[in-house]
């Protein structure tokens, strides 16, 4: 059966009002609030038509229809329309990103998370930067007291790391100053793959009467590395979901929560690589994440791509609007890091 023009209006109607009231939808109800010039008995033969393609739902014999994964996902690709944003929000968005923090990019990209939670009213989920992949930028060495080392490191994907290493007696200012310059030219664009023993035997030729120094830097350098790879997820508006009535029913919430609070899925369903991305319902592959609707974006510095960020709420969020926030956020935030990271 072919989804005709009158059946397309229909279903549009269904999936607007259910978006913004959550409430089963009748024939009667589209009739009187949507002027499609048909009869409230037309509408009902159209909608038993539209559940039997599996466009729409009844949850019971009794009620109204709600739109299916599949109703949804016509609506996104199809009927959707991309809002303009009101000015004061793009205005907003621009400001808050700008005044993040100093291009630290995981600085910058949790703002992002609160911007974008903030204003979606839903949860945003982010997975920060593999360090492990990244490579090292700039490598500084600074006296705190007289057994104590603090180590700088700074990626070229924006992340600064810091270590204290316990040393019996500290190299004066002049001392580390030379021996920051040497591990800054020998390591830097190296990733922790790269700082072979070939490297390592170079390095210990220049710094010949610190190896105590010397051999603790290199553990913290691989330490800080390795265990930062794991994917380091950060999240904003958690309990956002309880604007929706339908998560007013305790087991309904607690099993949302116990979804996003899920480390692996979480990072499963952020392990995406399209620009834009939207995962309705069953789409996820996650039995967890039946009900809810996933919207992902991957940030990048220029061409090359860092991490995912993303929102998910109910299968009814006004995607539309989500949408456009999400694009518009994404494309600050990816100015915001190209801009300042390639300075």
């Amino acid at each position: 059966m072919e989804i005709d023009d009158r059946k397309i209006k229909i279903l549009h109607a269904i999936i607007n009002d259910y978006i913004f009231t959550g409430e089963p939808v009748g024939s009667r109800t589209i009739a009187k609030k949507y002027d499609l010039g048909v009869s409230s008995a037309t509408i009902r033969n159209e909608m038993a038509d539209l559940e039997d393609m599996g466009y729409i739902e009844q949850l019971h014999t009794s009620s109204g229809r709600k739109p299916s994964d599949k109703g949804y996902r016509l609506y996104v690709d199809k009927l959707m329309k991309i809002k303009q944003l009101p000015k004061e929000e793009e205005i907003m968005i621009k400001e808050y990103l700008i005044n993040a923090a100093l291009f630290e990019v995981d600085k910058i990209v949790k703002q992002a998370s609160a911007l974008l939670s903030e204003l979606t009213k839903l949860t945003c989920i982010v997975k920060s930067p593999s360090v492990k992949k990244s490579c090292v930028k700039a490598l500084q060495l600074l006296g705190i007291d007289k057994n104590s080392v603090l180590m700088v490191l700074v990626t070229d994907s924006g992340l600064i790391k810091n270590n204290i290493i316990k040393v019996e007696k500290v190299p004066s200012a002049s001392q580390l100053l030379v021996l920051s310059n040497v591990l800054n030219d020998k390591l830097k664009d190296l990733s922790v793959e790269e700082i072979n023993l070939a490297v390592i035997s170079n390095l210990k030729k220049y710094a010949q009467g610190y190896d105590e120094l010397f051999n603790s830097i290199l553990s913290a350098l691989y330490e800080t590395l390795i265990h930062s790879d794991i994917a380091d997820i950060h999240m904003e508006g958690t309990t956002n979901i309880f604007n929706y009535p339908e998560y007013n029913d305790i087991s309904k919430a607690r099993e949302f929560l116990s979804l996003i609070y899920n480390k692996d899925t979480m990072t499963s369903l952020l392990n995406v690589r399209d620009d834009i991305s939207i995962k309705i319902g069953e789409e996820n592959f996650i039995k967890e994440a039946k009900d809810c609707s996933f919207i992902s974006a991957v940030y990048r510095l220029g061409d090359r791509p860092l991490g995912t960020i993303g929102l998910i709420g109910p299968t009814r969020i006004d995607y539309s609007r989500v949408t456009s926030i999400m694009l518009e956020v994404i494309t600050e935030l990816n100015m915001l890091l190209k801009n300042g990271l390639e300075d």
